[in-house]
């Protein structure tokens, strides 16, 4: 969902709050426990609360051209968002998108006070794309992150979209584009 359809919710946390730490993502870190860990301390160490994040995720809008991709994309084929994100954050983007279906993460959460977090499986974007193959759906999957690169390799179809060099460099296996017209070109290619 994240630097896909919708900005990166730590990014815009970090710019408001002037913290850049918080400016890592999955596009950074591989790994993600390490990653959550470092931002609770640091929600922590500056007294930032669910309600000031959810604050700074309530002025967020979808990026340019995503609500419409989705749209379009779901007149066609069914459309299962897998995020790494957390339930406590996504509602006000999901209502922006016309509530697609998103799989993720819960928080743990005491007097507005994020002590943790819940998984809802380890590699759960891996394993939602196996147990879709499973099915027997076709499963043709996109994203843009170190994060998402086991749910690329398990679809029968994995697109990285705006993905940092990084990732491209480390997987060149998988079609990179930039725009969403070519995204969907690439999606309907599969589909053929």
């Amino acid at each position: 969902m994240e630097g896909v359809l919708t900005p990166e919710i730590w990014i815009a946390v970090a710019e408001k709050t002037g913290i850049p730490e918080l400016r890592r993502t999955t596009r950074d870190e591989l790994d993600y426990d390490k990653l959550m860990l470092g931002r609770l301390a640091i929600l922590d160490q500056h007294g930032l609360k669910l309600s000031d994040i959810q604050q700074v995720i309530g002025t967020l809008r979808p990026l340019p051209g995503g609500k419409e991709f989705l749209d379009e994309l779901r007149s066609f084929v069914q459309v299962i968002i897998l995020s790494d994100t957390f339930e406590q954050f996504a509602s006000p983007l999901l209502r922006q998108l016309g509530w697609p279906v998103l799989l993720c993460h819960r928080l743990v959460v005491e007097n507005d006070r994020i002590v943790d977090y819940h998984l809802r499986i380890r590699e759960q974007k891996r394993e939602a794309a196996a147990a879709f193959k499973r099915m027997n759906y076709h499963v043709i999957s996109a994203g843009d992150s170190f994060n998402d690169t086991a749910m690329l390799v398990e679809a029968q179809v994995g697109i990285l979209f705006r993905a940092p060099d990084a990732v491209k460099q480390q997987f060149p296996q998988f079609e990179a584009v930039e725009t969403y017209a070519d995204l969907m070109k690439l999606i309907k290619a599969a589909m053929a």
